[in-house]
Parts: C-alpha cells; sequence; structure tokens
C-alpha cells in the first residue's frame, strides 16, 4: 500500500511515468543527437547503480508506475544488468507496472534475453533507415546488421519490440513505405518523431531537416485508411491503425501538436537533475539530497518541489523560420 500522496503537478496531472538516463554515453554519434566529438561527463558526476536504485525506489514510492531507462545507450553502461534486476522486485512486487527501454539496438544481441528474465516485455528501437550506407552515415560510428540481428534477438527473447524513426527532410522521406512495409511484415508497431531542436550541433540545421509528419502522415493516407486511435501508452505519441494492415502508427509531433495537457512524465539524467519539461530549462538537481544523507525524506521533499514547478507546457516551434524554445543541451543529456 502506497501511504505517500501522489505526485500532482500544479495543472492537476499525476506524475506516474519516469524517464531515467543511465548514461550519456552511446556507441553511435547520431547526427541529430550529438556531435561527433563529443566530452563525456566524468564517471565521479554520473549516480552509481545503487543511486540509481535509490532514486527510481523513491520515484515508485511517490506513485510512478512506468519506469523507462534512455541515455545515451543504456546498455553500454557498464554492469547495467544489477540495476535491471534489481528493478525487477517493483514489477513483482506490484509497485511498477512497467520497466522499458530505448536502445539503438546495437547491444540488444547480448542483452535482449536477460532483458526479458528482468521482467522487461517491451522496448523501443531507434532506427531512422535500413539502408546501410544511409545509416553509418546519420549514426556515423553505427552497423546496420548489428541492430538488425540485434531486433532479432529481441524478438526470439520475447521482448516486444517497437520502432522509433526521427522524420528527416530528404534523407528517409523515400523510405516512408519501406520503414512501414518491414514493420508490418514482422509485427512491429512503428512511431515517427519530428526532429527537435537539440543541441548546438555547429553544422546541423534543423530547419533544414524538419519533416512535418502532418505531410508524412497525408502521404501514408494516400495508399492506407487511417483510423485514428483513443489509446495513449503514457508517451507522447498519438496512434493511427492501418485499416488495410491493422498495423498502428504513432505520431510523436513536439512542433506542430505539443502533447503538454496529457503530459505524465518527467526525466532523470544520469547526473541526477530532474527535467520537469523536455523543452524548457529550468530543472532540480536531486542528487545533492540523494548523497547529502542515508535517510530518503531530503530527496522526497525535493521530487516533491520539482513537481510543484512542472511547467504547463514546452514552446518550441519552427514556424517562424527560427527556433522558438530551443534547448542548449545535448539530447543525449536528458535522455531520449
Amino acid at each position: 500500500m502506497n501511504t505517500h500522496a501522489p505526485l500532482i503537478d500544479p495543472f492537476a496531472r499525476a506524475i506516474d511515468y519516469l524517464r531515467v538516463s543511465v548514461t550519456d554515453r552511446c556507441d553511435f554519434r547520431c547526427v541529430y543527437c550529438m556531435s561527433e566529438n563529443m566530452t563525456f561527463l566524468p564517471k565521479k558526476e554520473l549516480l552509481t547503480l545503487e543511486e540509481l536504485d535509490r532514486m527510481c525506489s523513491t520515484f515508485i514510492r511517490l506513485g510512478v508506475r512506468k519506469l523507462r531507462i534512455t541515455g545515451g545507450e543504456p546498455l553500454v553502461r557498464r554492469d547495467i544488468m544489477t540495476f535491471f534486476r534489481a528493478m525487477t522486485r517493483h514489477l513483482d512486487s506490484g509497485a511498477l507496472s512497467e520497466l522499458t527501454l530505448t536502445t539503438n539496438g546495437s547491444q540488444l544481441g547480448r542483452f535482449a534475453s536477460d532483458l526479458h528474465a528482468a521482467g522487461m516485455r517491451r522496448i523501443n528501437v531507434s532506427l531512422d533507415t535500413l539502408d546501410e550506407a544511409k545509416f553509418a552515415q546519420i549514426t556515423r560510428w553505427g552497423r546496420l546488421p548489428q541492430v538488425l540481428n540485434g531486433i532479432d534477438a529481441a524478438q526470439k527473447a520475447g521482448l516486444r519490440v517497437k520502432i522509433n524513426a526521427v522524420a528527416l527532410k530528404g534523407f528517409n522521406e523515400d523510405e516512408l513505405f519501406r520503414l512501414q512495409e518491414w514493420c508490418a511484415g514482422r509485427d512491429m508497431d512503428l512511431t515517427f518523431i519530428e526532429v527537435m531542436p537539440m543541441g548546438d550541433l555547429g553544422n546541423e540545421d534543423r530547419l533544414d531537416q524538419y519533416w512535418s509528419l502532418k505531410d508524412l502522415r497525408a502521404r501514408l493516407a494516400e495508399r492506407f485508411t487511417l483510423i485514428d486511435l483513443a489509446e495513449r501508452t503514457g508517451g507522447p505519441a498519438r496512434y493511427v491503425q492501418l485499416q488495410e494492415t491493422g498495423q498502428k502508427i504513432g505520431f510523436i509531433t513536439p512542433l506542430t501538436h505539443n502533447f503538454c495537457e496529457s503530459c505524465n512524465r518527467v526525466r532523470l539524467t544520469c547526473t541526477g537533475e530532474l527535467y520537469m519539461c523536455l523543452g524548457q530549462e529550468d530543472m532540480a538537481d536531486l542528487r545533492a539530497p540523494l548523497r547529502a544523507s542515508a535517510d530518503d525524506a531530503a530527496l522526497e521533499d525535493a521530487i516533491r518541489a520539482a513537481i510543484a514547478r512542472k511547467p504547463k507546457g514546452h514552446d518550441f516551434d519552427y514556424s517562424r523560420q527560427k527556433v522558438d524554445g530551443q534547448v542548449s543541451r545535448h539530447m543525449s543529456h536528458t535522455g531520449g
């Protein structure tokens, strides 16, 4: 029985979904996420695996029901399975209803069966193209066959896989139906994401890359009957079903339609910073109260104070041909 009052923000939204970045490191260098020569955080700034356990357990005690682990690439963190196995106890007790992961897929061949054994049942794999040369170009360091093998391993282990593809004008526009058909053939749902104005990437101009999902959706509608679905999975995606295939397609549109009115989530970075909104700079340092005391009272107070500052929404906007609401940190810092 949870005797703690649940986390309710100033706009009466119950916060029951925590996204946790467990590392800022990655074995890819995707052009819209990080620069090729990244300077990563010193190890001492990162929460230890034990601290991550304590932090997540405190949030779960305060009513978080869904935990999504992100990065960087979470599976490159040393001994990360120790943390996943520790979270299994919250699934077993019923305090946590879902433990899930967003990954680039590169390490799934090694970890898929262990993840399933820890209680994970579905994962998101980020994959923007099925063209091997283009994949190498956009990830800089990634190799497509390794990711496809990882997806095979995940499905074999019993994990349900959803593919997340960032919609990039002039890059994967011509693969819309190829991606859709490939996912349908493997019984995988597919979600398209509008490119977001994150980080100072120097040579990347987001306005050139921006492909509106309104346009993408209209292209799908030329070939399929799109049925709007009311369902939400706790995240920001809006879903349609392709009547002809039964396939579910999601759209995450932070720019053309923000989804703030139903936002039930907060993000914790690998250094213990809590971002109440992906599109705002405001954050709360939870590492200090965590490390200041072996008792969780100060940490709980800091979490409640942070939730009380959660804003109504964000303000990404490309429509005026400049990026309002742009935030300066890299996506790999906050976690996907």
